[in-house]
């Protein structure tokens, strides 16, 4: 990074921290601090609940699943415009009505303090393991590519977010993430037309897609009803409207940015905006993966994205093996270029059909690199393997031996091991490696701002959210004294505070999944499904009491727990089932305890 990254860099970020801090200061009251003074015009709203589900991870974990699967991911986003819907007509006209400061206080108003109580603590375990890991994502990226210490990084980030969130409460998230949205926008917009630039001049944006699809890039609507699959249109459909309906409806980090508007009617042009705009923005994010994709395939890119991996594996005695991969990935370069090229100047199923073949051989090469380096960082891991090629090698010799499928089976485990690890695992390297070798002095600065901003306006509504639920339905509800606004103003400032600390931590003792984005869906599909199904008994089930659904609420979280753990759903599905399971089990209940009573 030269000084103008530099420059670009700490001046945004400053600017952002400065401006939040200074134009919110001085909130006295709950209603000001938690609410945002109720002020919040439509687009405010709107570019509030964008900015907050746009973490880090969306720009650099989404161009790297286009950037490796192609656009099909966009799919999980179709629930959005859905769920979108339903909230302007049931959610947001009832907690307007009820003036509330937070979605669980309605909870104790129709069922009892314990089913609000345990409904706010999933909220808690899910929104602080994320607001950790949104913190994480950006800085264990940053720290493996630019060499910057992680926990430093951790500790800046969290820090630059706590001093606005608890000086400005909610108010001061909202005006922040104004100021980041449209520094995300004209980075993300940057990077699509200078990529586009990059590109040979005789391919154009059309023979770019020409290519990716070739490579089965452009894929973008699967119809199938293989539940194998995670990404179809009927996974985002159904299991993405259930997780958007409940993660807008009931989480209180997207609930208290529509709750700080001036009125019912700002509140649903806000989320209204946010459902149509959500969809079209992640589908863009993807095409700069995919415009990525097609720089690469003119332009030599690394078996590993991770430079660290590759020079402990060049320094191990696998490096024989890795170069001798490396050269093979070169002289594979080549030829995809040379039918690249082809492609655009004629479009024909021959090149096509040529072009996904070598692709294939590419993503053999990079499967066989991560092997290579996993080996080379974890010398238990290649025992291990060794021992079990050798078994298998001695049973081929008897195919029928009744143990060789177990231990094909555990090898192949292994293979899949090597991929998922934080150290071989390089999808959400791809676009910060792109950015630092390629782009230009100055817009570098500006995308490492848009993805610190996006790690800073994610977090502060993760822990002014975190806040809020612990100073309001946990703290507020069990004082037995009264206490005047400004002592809850106080103590929301110092649980900000605390959760701040505790995300922080949290991020410094994180470790990477498969895919970063699918990791935070995950942490949520686990819980949202079971909260929104309490949300949905609460409007719709009026003859059930709080004791049925406090008792199926934990009946729902330990079964759709153990669903997840053993993998019998894609993750998605989990929010349908969490749903329907905890309506199934309190109507149950509360049927049983009749005939008893």
């Amino acid at each position: 990074m030269e000084l103008t990254d530099w420059i670009v860099l700490i001046g945004t970020l400053a600017a952002i921290v400065g401006y939040g801090t200074w134009k919110t200061r001085g909130s006295k009251s709950a209603e000001d601090y938690i609410k945002g003074g109720n002020s919040s015009k439509w687009w405010t709203i709107g570019l509030s609940v964008m900015a907050t589900q746009a973490s880090a991870i969306t720009f650099l974990s989404t161009t790297g699943q286009a950037f490796s699967d192609g656009m099909g991911f966009v799919q999980f986003y179709f629930g959005v415009p859905i769920a979108m819907v339903i909230i302007c007509m049931v959610f947001i006209p009832l907690y307007h009505k009820l003036k509330v400061y937070t979605a669980y206080e309605f909870l104790e108003n129709r069922f009892d303090l314990k089913t609000r109580s345990l409904t706010a603590i999933l909220f808690l375990i899910q929104r602080g393991l994320a607001a950790g890991i949104t913190i994480f994502a950006p800085a264990i990226i940053l720290s493996v590519v630019l060499g910057w210490n992680l926990v430093t990084l951790n500790i800046i980030i969290g820090v630059l977010v706590i001093i606005y969130t608890v000086s400005g409460g909610t108010k001061a998230v909202s005006v922040t993430q104004k100021q980041q949205m449209f520094i995300i926008f004209a980075g993300m917009f940057a990077a699509f037309f200078i990529t586009l630039n990059l590109i040979p001049e005789n391919i154009g944006f059309t023979k770019a897609l020409d290519i990716a699809g070739a490579s089965g890039k452009m894929n973008v609507l699967d119809f199938s009803f293989d539940l194998e699959n995670r990404y179809t249109i009927w996974t985002g459909l159904i299991g993405g409207s259930f997780l958007a309906l409940s993660y807008f409806g009931t989480d209180q980090s997207q609930v208290q940015r529509y709750l700080s508007g001036k009125s019912v009617k700002e509140m649903r042009w806000g989320m209204m905006f946010n459902g149509l705009l959500k969809v079209p923005m992640q589908f863009f994010i993807l095409l700069v993966g995919i415009m990525v994709f097609v720089f690469y395939q003119f332009n030599p890119a690394p078996l590993n994205f991770i430079e660290s991996s590759t020079e402990k594996v060049k320094a191990s005695e696998y490096s024989e093996e890795y170069d001798a991969l490396d050269k093979k990935q070169k002289i594979l370069f080549n030829e995809k270029k040379a039918v690249s090229l082809q492609l655009a100047q004629s479009y024909n199923e021959a090149d096509k059909q040529n072009l996904l073949r070598l692709d294939s051989i590419e993503k053999t090469y990079r499967a066989e690199a991560k092997y290579l380096i996993k080996r080379a960082i974890d010398p238990e891991y290649a025992e291990q393997f060794d021992q079990l090629s050798q078994e298998i090698s001695k049973m081929k010799g008897n195919p029928n031996n009744p143990n060789y499928e177990e231990k094909s089976a555990e090898l192949t485990q292994l293979y899949k091991d090597a991929a998922k690890d934080s150290e071989t695992n390089d999808r959400d390297y791809m676009f910060i490696s792109f950015i630092l070798k390629h782009l230009p002095n100055g817009l570098i600065g500006l995308l490492l701002a848009v993805i610190l901003s996006a790690a800073m306006s994610s977090t502060a509504s993760e822990i002014n959210a975190l806040a809020t639920i612990t100073s309001m339905d946990l703290y507020k509800r069990n004082v037995k004294e009264e206490k005047d606004d400004a002592h809850y103003v106080n103590a929301t400032k110092m649980f900000t505070l605390g959760w701040g600390i505790l995300a922080i931590i949290i991020a410094c003792f994180a470790s990477l999944a498969e895919n970063l984005i699918q990791l935070v869906n995950i942490i949520g599909s686990i819980f949202y499904g079971n909260v929104l199904g309490i949300f949905l008994l609460a409007f719709f089930f009026k003859k059930i009491k709080g004791n049925a659904v406090f008792v199926a609420a934990l009946i729902t979280q330990i079964a759709v727990v153990v669903v997840w753990w053993i993998d019998l759903m894609p993750y998605l599905w989990l929010n349908l089932f969490g749903c329907v399971l905890v309506i199934i089990i309190a109507t149950i209940i509360q049927s049983t305890q009749k005939k008893v009573a």
